[in-house]
């Protein structure tokens, strides 16, 4: 018999760790327009309005890219398929 060294305590902590998040991050380039981002931004990722992505479209322009969407790997990665497949360059989705 294997008798484990974790208390019930620590079990039960371990099952309940929140699944990790994951950031989308869009990159700039020369071949988007901010009208493009901003349009993408607010069809694609749910409750983006347009100020929001306005914001996105400069900060991505102004320093190389900006994390638009974070949150649950499934949802990141649907998110980041639709971008990708709108045209826009998308950098690797990571851990948030």
């Amino acid at each position: 018999m294997v008798l484990s060294s974790a208390s019930p305590v620590q079990e039960r902590l371990r099952l309940r760790q929140p699944y990790p998040d994951f950031k989308v991050v869009v990159l700039d380039d020369d071949f988007n327009t901010f009208q493009h981002v901003v349009e993408s931004l607010v069809r694609i990722i749910p409750g983006m309005l347009a100020d929001k992505a306005w914001d996105l479209a400069h900060r991505i322009d102004g320093e190389g890219s900006a994390v638009v969407w974070c949150g649950p790997q499934e949802q990141a990665e649907l998110y980041h398929q639709q971008l990708g497949a709108a045209g826009l360059t998308m950098a690797p989705l990571e851990r948030a």
